[in-house]
């Protein structure tokens, strides 16, 4: 039966906290796309198909005109940051875009300005923040940041609003009692309890609204009963954690290819260079744990150590994050992979990827706003695990194992769709062509 969906009328905002490179180069990824300058290449909402009804019936839509999304041409943009910067100006200084492409669309990008983020240095050390709320507690600050929502939505005459931090890792934090309840919550905002960290307060403030929220960095943020029960009572969508961008990305490409050939893994070496923001805040290790955390359990999810000992039992995994300016946007990644085969002979397997972090999160920012902007319509309320897909650390229900091969986080994306629609989920048995005979 197909759900009832509101239709995608009227504005969509998107509002990001943290306009830096990542957030940037998606403004202008689309601003570019709908003055017909640039294609939304690795966007699924944008270029992506999903297959209707049987093979035989050939019928493979564009995701885009399958189920009702907010178009391009309805999208409004929005945020928070530390620097004071426009859009146009941030992404000049991120680097990452060619200057003459940003020119052609400057006057768009100019007009989008920050409002002043919710920031506090102990959670992202090596980030000066100079643009930033004053306030005496965090309650304060979540009170501004609802008002900063409310202000977006009435100057841009929006319908509905959505937010995806992309804003800088902060440093790891473990659920806690003012995690627990939201009445406890609450009164840690007040408290100005330092369990508290400004991407929650963020959170706190979409939800209350009841405007979908997407966590793109590995903070804990909604992920902790508090905020659970905020999207339960609001009735709104909470996805997260961590944009799957580039060697994660490979692992979730990769990994699955072994296991699914039976074949062995004794270890796999990780080392990646990265020079913008995130690189630098990545440089404080309070920070790199945060990541290392998100990154580490990838592998595990997928090989399942405890149930393939004979395979996965001693496999050693190790990450490493270096912080090198000269590459700026540019990461490199390498892996060194020890697998074994047959009778347990040995072989390697190494990759370097050369990416471009920002232009592989870009689309994963539009694609989340646009699903769960979806979801919302669809009243598909709490945690969105089909969104799995874009994600190094899915969130899911307690006691729930994350999914993170990405292909089966595909065929949970796509099956989402067809049961929002209304449409036969689709097993990939086939076993129905040759009984037909």
């Amino acid at each position: 039966m197909k759900k009832q969906v509101e239709g995608a009328n009227g504005k969509l905002g998107i509002m990001m906290p943290g306009l830096g490179a990542v957030a940037t180069t998606m403004i202008a990824g689309v601003v570019a796309t709908r003055r017909g300058l640039s294609k939304p290449i690795g966007s699924l909402t944008q270029m992506g198909t999903i297959r209707v009804g049987k093979r035989t019936e050939n019928n493979e839509p564009l995701i885009k005109d399958f189920v009702p999304l907010a178009k391009l041409e309805d999208l409004a943009f929005g945020g928070w940051d530390v620097y004071e910067d426009n859009v146009y100006d941030a992404a000049m200084k991120a680097k990452v875009i060619d200057g003459h492409l940003l020119y052609d669309i400057k006057d768009e990008l100019e007009a989008i300005k920050p409002y002043k983020a919710a920031f506090d240095k102990n959670y992202v050390k090596n980030l000066d923040g100079t643009y930033v709320k004053e306030a005496a507690t965090k309650w304060d600050l979540a009170q501004q940041v609802i008002e900063d929502i409310k202000d977006f939505k009435a100057k841009n005459n929006c319908e509905r609003i959505v937010l995806v931090w992309c804003g800088s890792t902060e440093i790891y934090l473990e659920p806690s009692e003012v995690h627990q309840t939201l009445a406890a919550f609450e009164q840690g905002l007040k408290d100005n309890d330092p369990n508290i960290a400004p991407s929650m307060i963020y959170a706190y403030a979409a939800l209350k609204l009841g405007y979908a929220y997407a966590n793109g960095a590995p903070n804990l943020t909604v992920d902790i009963p508090a905020m659970l029960e905020l999207a339960k009572q609001t009735q709104t969508p909470v996805a997260g954690k961590d944009f799957k961008t580039g060697q994660t990305l490979m692992k979730t490409v990769l990994a699955p290819g072994l296991m699914a050939r039976s074949l062995g893994v004794r270890g796999w070496f990780s080392d990646n260079i990265l020079g913008n923001r995130d690189g630098l805040v990545l440089d404080d290790p309070d920070n790199f744990k945060t990541k290392e955390v998100s990154k580490l359990g990838v592998l595990e999810d997928i090989f399942k150590p405890e149930i393939n000992q004979d395979l996965y039992g001693d496999m050693y995994h190790k990450i490493r994050i270096n912080y090198y300016p000269p590459h700026g946007d540019n990461k490199e990644s390498w892996d060194n992979i020890d697998i074994f085969g047959w009778m347990g002979y040995k072989m390697q397997i190494k990759i370097n990827f050369l990416c471009r972090d920002s232009i592989l999160a870009a689309p994963i920012v539009l694609d989340l706003a646009l699903f769960s902007d979806l979801a919302k319509r669809a009243g598909m309320s709490g945690i969105q695990e089909w969104l799995s897909f874009y994600l190094k650390s899915p969130q899911t229900k307690e006691g729930l194992r994350p999914e993170n091969d990405i292909f089966k986080q595909l065929e949970k994306l796509h099956n989402t769709l067809r049961y929002i629609m209304g449409e036969e989920l689709i097993t990939h048995l086939g076993l129905d062509y040759y009984e037909e005979d």
